[in-house]
């Protein structure tokens, strides 16, 4: 079963200007698969494999005009471009409209990190390429701050998945998925019980146990 955690983190400035800048790649990177989406798709091609959209992009990286596209994760872009490939593919397929192309100012900012680049401590997550520095330094910026100690699971056999971090127009927050093995004992019943149900309360069990009604509870009320 994977758990999905949800954290505020508290970036200072210059990381919160740097995540902006990585929900921008990513937002590029998508509309970029989507136009070459279209225009495969008017020129009469079916869709395009997201290898050779990525394929594509790294081309465009060697370009002068595109070399800042090197500055940021690779993971970025590259996760950027399978989302609007699925989101094209489940339109060619007929299961959604086309999709549309993220703006600046509509569309939610968010960027994906590699599950085995990102690094989590109980106070600290550390996401990829926030800055290009080797110094030690600088390396601190990779650091961001988590609201919430101890939130997240960590050691040695923790498996993260698809881990992203978005700006809910107020906060930045991550969110990641964690496996977790769900064991349930089996109960076994020899003998069949009453159930009552009620007003006062929702229902009183044969055995004793009461379940109170929400409804009158005065946080509901």
């Amino acid at each position: 079963m994977i758990k999905t955690y949800k954290v505020m983190l508290l970036p200072n400035n210059k990381q919160r200007t740097k995540l902006f800048e990585c929900a921008g790649v990513a937002r590029w990177a998508y509309n970029f698969a989507l136009e070459q989406q279209q225009v495969n798709y008017k020129n009469g091609g079916k869709f395009l494999d997201d290898r050779v959209l990525r394929k594509r992009l790294t081309e465009l990286k060697h370009k002068e005009e595109y070399k800042w596209l090197n500055d940021y994760s690779n993971n970025i872009t590259k996760q950027a471009i399978k989302d609007a490939y699925i989101a094209y593919k489940n339109f060619f397929e007929g299961r959604t409209k086309f999709p549309k192309f993220k703006s600046k100012k509509k569309s939610k900012q968010s960027f994906y990190q590699d599950t085995d680049k990102v690094v989590i401590t109980d106070t600290h997550v550390k996401l990829e390429k926030l800055t290009s520095s080797k110094k030690k330094n600088k390396q601190k910026l990779n650091w961001v701050k988590l609201a919430e100690t101890d939130r997240i699971p960590i050691g040695k056999g923790i498996k993260y998945s698809n881990p992203r971090v978005t700006f809910d127009g107020l906060n930045w927050w991550l969110s990641i998925g964690v496996e977790e093995n769900s064991k349930q004992d089996n109960i076994q019943y020899s003998e069949g019980i009453g159930i009552d149900l009620g007003v006062k309360d929702l229902a009183i069990v044969s055995t004793g146990q009461k379940f109170k009604n929400i409804n009158k509870s005065s946080k509901v009320k």
